[in-house]
């Protein structure tokens, strides 16, 4: 018998309070007395939870599916999906997006289709692949990002003789939640073969707007970035003048739709950090998810006091609200992959510093396929030594 008795409460009170919470149940209603608290926390309480996925072992896996896998239709895709544990099983990286890793083999193509999820495309490996977006081939390099917004046709394909890998970012779980998700294969295999490439880079050479230093904080744009391909040549080279100017601190760009100055896609916000050896970010709570990719570099992350360390090709989450801080071993390039448009246009971004450093709590330690600590990666000092790590100074620029 279910019953809310406190004192003062007769027993004839409680069995007709018993007799409505059946009758509620009954009629699929919930009393909000009884739920209130677990509805409106005092802070955001994700389901996910801090996480890292080694970039050695994505490679093998993605090499080993090449091998055994064919991309046609049916399967469209060769993706391995990032699921975090604290999701129940699904394959999403944290609970408003996606991440993989996606690879392409030598003269492979992968199906064209389109789809309401917004998704892109940071290059991490190989070379001779295109993807072409309605109708327009754009180049892949390592380091480049590749748009392919919402409801445009695209297929992946490698005119050379070597693999290529990229990170897959999309906005899926979001447009899932909001029972808006479409889904159409194009009436051939492929686009037909493009008269021209890389159409829109060219018609954006020009334009300035293409990166902004930090963060997008203002614009909103409900259309995507017509300028589908970013090159890593104008990010690194952005980055470092970036670090030149403030004294070698912390360098970060977003990348922005040139027309409007917004992020990229209405969904999905995508940056880039320079982090220079020994400096010490503040640590940092926003409201939001977000996908780190290490493109180069080693070091660590403190996320929601857990210490995750990091290298080349990683890939780690961090869920909302939950703080973190980052700090380089050695020079280091970090892309990001975040909701923060879509808070921003509904009013609930929010985000503070904290005033001093989290204290370490734990070590997270990768999985591989044996069971043991990811190779190679880390710079804690060397168990029973008592040699501690370099000293940190806090940087002066900042992660956002």
């Amino acid at each position: 018998m279910i019953s809310d008795k406190t004192a003062g409460v007769d027993d004839a009170t409680g069995e007709a309070l018993a007799g409505l919470y059946r009758d509620l149940d009954a009629l699929d209603l919930h009393p909000l007395w009884n739920i209130t608290a677990q509805l409106l926390t005092e802070t955001p309480r994700p389901k996910a939870v801090p996480w890292l996925w080694n970039g050695a072992v994505l490679r093998s896996l993605a090499e080993r599916a090449i091998d055994l896998v064919p991309v046609d239709r049916g399967g469209e895709r060769r993706v391995l999906s990032l699921g975090n544990p604290g999701l129940g099983g699904q394959p999403y990286a944290v609970g408003t997006l996606w991440g993989a890793i996606q690879c392409l083999g030598p003269r492979e193509t992968a199906p064209a289709h389109r789809h309401s999820p917004g998704a892109i495309r940071f290059v991490l490996a190989g070379s001779g692949v295109w993807t072409t977006v309605d109708g327009d081939a754009c180049d892949m390099h390592p380091g480049d990002l590749i748009l392919t917004p919402g409801m445009h046709w695209h297929d992946h394909t490698n005119g050379g003789t070597e693999s290529m890998v990229w990170f897959d970012g999309l906005d899926l779980p979001m447009i899932e939640a909001l029972d808006a998700v479409f889904f159409e294969e194009y009436p051939e295999f492929a686009q037909p073969e493009p008269v021209r490439r890389n159409a829109g880079e060219a018609a954006y050479a020009t334009n300035p707007r293409r990166l902004r230093p930090g963060a997008v904080t203002d614009e909103l744009d409900p259309k995507p970035s017509r300028l589908l391909v970013y090159r890593w040549a104008e990010t690194d080279a952005e980055l470092t003048r970036l670090a030149a100017e403030n004294g070698q601190e912390i360098a970060s760009v977003e990348f922005t739709n040139p027309d409007s100055g917004a992020s990229v896609l209405p969904t999905l916000s995508c940056s880039v950090h320079r982090l220079p050896v020994d400096r010490v970010t503040r640590p940092r709570q926003q409201t939001g998810n977000a996908i780190w990719v290490v493109f180069r570099g080693e070091g660590y992350s403190v996320i929601g006091g857990q210490r995750f360390d990091w290298g080349p090709g990683d890939m780690f989450v961090v869920p909302s609200w939950v703080p973190v801080e980052h700090r380089a071993s050695a020079p280091a390039d970090l892309f990001r992959l975040t909701d923060a448009p879509v808070l921003r246009a509904l009013g609930i971004y929010r985000e503070r510093v904290l005033d001093a450093q989290q204290p370490v709590t734990g070590t997270f330690t990768a999985r591989t396929l044996d069971g043991a600590p990811a190779p190679g990666l880390g710079v804690a000092p060397t168990p029973g030594t008592g040699v501690a790590p370099a000293p940190l100074s806090v940087a002066g620029g900042e992660v956002r």
